[in-house]
C-alpha cells in the first residue's frame, strides 16, 4: 500500500491573519512584559539580564505558535519572531546610544550591605531574606556581613560583592 505526503502549502505559508496585526501584538506583548519585568522581577532575572530572560521565553512561544499551527502559517511566526528580536535590538541600540534612557531601561545597582551593615529597607523592598543574602555571601567565601565594604545587587539580577581589607 501507498502512503500519499500531503502537504497544505496554503496554510504552511499563507498569513490567515494580517501581519501588521502580528507586528502589533509581538510589539505590544514585548513591551508590556519588559516593563513588568523591569519593574517587578530584577533579581529573579538570575544570570541572564531582564530582556535577555523575555526575548528566550517570547521566542520560544512566538516559534512553538508558529510550528504548532497555532497561527495557521510559518509567515506569521516568522513575522512574531522578527518583531521580538526587533525590539530586543532597538532596546538595547537605545540604551547603548543614549545614556539617558539608560537608568529607565535597566535599574540602577541596589546595596543591600554598605560597610557591614545589612540594608534591610532595600532587602525588603527586593524581597531577599538574610538567610538568601548569607548564602550568596558564602558562595563568595564570606562568613559574614563585616567582611563586606559594599554589596549589591545589579539590575540583572547579579550580586556583587566589595570586600574590606583586612
Amino acid at each position: 500500500m501507498q502512503y500519499l505526503i500531503f502537504i497544505d502549502w496554503t496554510a504552511l505559508v499563507v498569513p490567515q491573519h494580517s501581519i501588521l496585526e502580528m507586528i502589533l501584538r509581538g510589539t505590544v506583548m514585548y513591551l508590556a512584559i519588559f516593563v513588568l519585568l523591569r519593574v517587578l522581577a530584577r533579581r529573579q532575572a538570575g544570570l541572564l539580564g531582564t530582556a535577555d530572560l523575555l526575548v528566550v521565553v517570547l521566542l520560544a512561544d512566538a516559534a512553538q505558535n508558529g510550528m504548532a499551527h497555532d497561527y495557521r502559517s510559518v509567515t506569521e511566526g516568522i513575522a512574531l519572531v522578527v518583531t521580538i528580536l526587533m525590539w530586543d535590538f532597538v532596546i538595547d541600540w537605545m540604551s547603548f546610544r543614549i545614556p539617558a534612557l539608560q537608568t529607565l531601561l535597566r535599574p540602577p545597582p541596589l546595596p543591600l550591605i554598605k560597610k557591614g551593615v545589612l540594608q534591610r529597607k532595600n532587602m525588603r523592598q527586593e524581597m531577599i531574606s538574610t538567610d538568601e543574602l548569607m548564602s550568596r555571601l558564602r558562595e563568595e567565601g564570606l562568613e559574614s556581613p563585616k567582611q563586606v565594604k559594599l554589596a549589591q545587587l545589579e539590575g540583572d539580577g547579579h550580586l556583587s560583592v566589595i570586600k574590606l581589607r583586612a
